[in-house]
């Protein structure tokens, strides 16, 4: 599968802001999806994370109850709805996709990664 993240931009502290990952190549539908996010000098940290269904969500603490994650089996595409920004929130995001059943928020979890998109956020 290929994956297509988009949506990243320039905006300030307390403004939402929705990435996209758009997947082509094989059935969107079989994929687990994660969101991992790096800021410079730092290691790819883990955002969010959805079932193959969607029913399920996970989130790392940082991020609860400002990020949501939602699919469009549709479109094949995945979203990071994020909101209230912070400063903090500042790095390249990356969606990724893996074929497993279940929650994944490790990298090495994940077959299958976007180009990532940059979000900036300024205070």
């Amino acid at each position: 599968v290929q994956l297509q993240a988009s949506g990243g931009g320039l905006v300030q502290a307390g403004d939402s802001l929705r990435l996209s990952c758009a997947a082509s190549g094989r059935t969107f539908s079989i994929y687990a999806m994660g969101w991992f996010r790096q800021a410079p000098g730092k290691e790819r940290e883990f955002v969010g994370a959805s079932t193959r269904s969607g029913g399920s969500t996970a989130y790392v603490d940082s991020v609860k109850g400002r990020f949501t994650i939602s699919r469009d089996s549709a479109k094949s595409t995945v979203y990071l709805q994020m909101n209230s920004l912070k400063p903090e929130d500042t790095a390249v995001y990356y969606c990724a996709a893996t074929r497993g059943l279940a929650l994944y928020d490790t990298p090495a979890a994940y077959d299958y990664w976007g180009q990532g998109t940059l979000v900036t956020v300024s205070s």
